[in-house]
């Protein structure tokens, strides 16, 4: 297969975990990428002065601001790493732009929703979570009428087997101990409550425009098997390595194209076996409620995912218990009415995004009142 030239790529959230990772490839695979543009948040400015420092790129910047503009510079490729709502403005700006966009930015798609999906061209979003990833990967064995449903693979976090009472009493530092990935701290808290496997339900259905009832959500401890697509014969194609970032990472990257060893395979000479679980509903519904959130549309998962932002921040700073965040959650989504009608705007989407943090606010509160 011939490899295609040098891409230019621009770099959204470079200091996280996915950010830096991705520098990393390009550190190690010179004659594939060139930085033009860098932007972080700001949380590790002596990092970013490395980062760009290291590979000279003729943009750089800290901020929503930045990232936006980064977003619209000339390149082939931006990858959005940027935790949380602040990555919708950067990500309709790189659609617009016409860049291909590898989003690790889930929350983007998952508040913009049609908004987001109205400004990209057909294959001009590259998802670049590990679930997502994988699907993509496992679709090239099918067409798409033949796919029966999708199963999202999740770890079950720290608490796995745990119970709803159970849960009252966990600290920040027991839930940031994911037994298998290593992620930012707002990632792996969603990781703990399985919000964040509800709101990749959401971005499934609709990177893939597969229906709710389709997607599927089973858990996998050891987190080998990334996800699976089922296809109307019985057979399931499944993509699997070893629990790393790096591989979607670089797809997201050179989509369709493989970069030689990227990151080490299975190894088959170890004997192993891989586990399947069924979710524990009851214990963890933040699932159910994303569905609940992506079934209502509009700006249902907008809010579904600010209240998280809000209660999350809470629960890492002592001012709600860690079962309270999915319910903060519930009780502001039913209390958000969705605009019937029209086309949903950023406005809309923004609006919504701030009822629903100030809605958290109230809540958490009267919690701790």
């Amino acid at each position: 297969m011939s490899i295609s030239p040098r891409r230019d790529v621009v770099v959204l959230g470079s200091t996280g975990s996915i950010g830096t990772q991705a520098l990393d490839l390009v550190r190690r695979n010179p004659d594939r990428f060139r930085v033009v543009a860098l932007t972080a948040g700001g949380s590790n400015p002596d990092l970013f002065a490395a980062q760009v420092e290291e590979f000279a790129p003729t943009f750089s910047g800290l901020g929503e601001q930045a990232s936006t503009e980064a977003a619209a510079q000339p390149c082939d490729v931006v990858l959005n790493a940027i935790t949380g709502a602040v990555g919708l403005r950067p990500t309709l700006a790189a659609l617009e732009a016409g860049s291909t966009l590898a989003l690790a930015n889930k929350e983007s798609l998952i508040m913009g929703g049609p908004l987001v999906l109205d400004r990209a061209a057909p294959g001009q979003i590259v998802p670049v979570d590990s679930e997502h990833s994988a699907i993509a990967q496992c679709l090239r064995s099918g067409e798409a009428g033949e796919v029966r449903r999708l199963v999202l693979t999740a770890s079950g976090g720290p608490f796995r087997g745990r119970s709803a009472a159970d849960l009252a009493s966990v600290t920040p530092e027991e839930a940031m101990a994911h037994p298998t990935w290593d992620m930012g701290p707002v990632i792996t808290i969603n990781s703990a409550t399985l919000v964040n496997k509800g709101l990749e339900v959401i971005e499934a259905h609709l990177l893939f425009d597969i229906p709710f009832e389709r997607i599927e959500v089973v858990v996998h401890p050891t987190s080998v098997v990334h996800s699976m697509v089922e296809f109307i014969d019985g057979s399931t194609i499944v993509q699997a390595s070893p629990p790393t970032m790096m591989i979607p990472i670089a797809l997201g990257l050179t989509w369709p194209e493989r970069i030689a060893d990227t990151a080490p395979p299975v190894d088959w000479t170890r004997a192993q076996t891989w586990e399947f679980f069924p979710l524990d509903t009851q214990a963890f519904p933040a699932v159910d409620l994303a569905r609940v959130a992506g079934e209502r549309a509009g700006t249902a998962p907008a809010v579904y995912n600010a209240a998280n932002e809000v209660a999350v921040e809470a629960f890492r700073t002592g001012r709600l218990r860690f079962d309270q965040i999915v319910s903060v959650i519930d009780a502001v989504l039913t209390g958000h009415a969705v605009p019937s009608g029209g086309t949903l705007s950023v406005s809309d989407v923004l609006a919504a995004d701030g009822w629903a943090r100030k809605r958290a606010e109230e809540l958490i509160a009267r919690s701790a009142g």
